[in-house]
C-alpha cells in the first residue's frame, strides 16, 4: 500500500499536474466567458434573424401541455429542451474554434522557436594553441620560448 501511495504522491506533485490544474481552472473561466458571448452577444443577433425567437425557450413538454416558459414546464413535467441544445452545440463550436486559433498560434510559434534554435550561431575560431618551430618544423606550444625537440631559442 504504501508504493501506491508513494506513487500517487510522485504523479500527484509533478509538475505536468499543476500544468493540468491550472488549465483546467482557466478553462472553467473560459467556458463562462464563451457563455456569455454566445448568450448575450451571437444568440440576441441569431434571434434577430430569425425573426426574434428566443432559444432558451425552446422546449417540448412530453405532457402535451403548453407553458409559458421552460422553468414552468420543468416545473410541471419532464422537458425536451431543444432550445438550450442549440445554445450548448453554439458554444462547443466557438470554444472549439477559440481552441483551435489558440493552438495554431501557439504551434507557429513553437515553429519559429524550434527554426531558431535550429540556425547556427556564427562560432568565433578558437584561440591557437600550438605553432611550428621555424627550425625543426614540430608543433609546440604556442608559450614555448625554446623548442623541445631542437632545443632552438624562439623569437614569435
Amino acid at each position: 500500500m504504501s508504493k501506491l501511495m508513494k506513487e500517487f504522491k510522485q504523479f500527484a506533485v509533478q509538475g505536468n499536474m499543476l500544468d493540468m490544474a491550472v488549465g483546467m481552472i482557466i478553462g472553467a473561466a473560459f467556458k463562462d466567458i464563451v457563455n456569455s458571448v454566445v448568450n448575450d452577444l451571437i444568440m440576441p443577433v441569431v434571434g434577430l434573424f430569425t425573426g426574434k425567437v428566443d432559444f432558451t425557450n425552446m422546449f417540448i413538454a412530453l405532457d402535451g401541455g403548453t407553458y409559458a416558459t421552460l422553468e414552468d414546464a420543468r416545473a410541471a413535467t419532464a422537458t425536451i429542451a431543444y432550445g438550450q441544445f442549440i445554445t450548448q452545440v453554439i458554444n462547443f463550436v466557438i470554444l472549439a474554434f477559440v481552441i483551435f486559433m489558440m493552438v495554431k498560434a501557439v504551434n507557429k510559434i513553437r515553429t519559429a522557436a524550434e527554426k531558431q534554435e535550429e540556425a547556427p550561431a556564427p562560432e568565433t575560431p578558437a584561440e591557437p594553441t600550438e605553432k611550428t618551430c621555424p627550425f625543426c618544423q614540430s608543433t609546440i606550444s604556442i608559450k614555448a620560448t625554446r623548442c623541445p625537440h631542437c632545443t632552438s631559442e624562439l623569437t614569435e
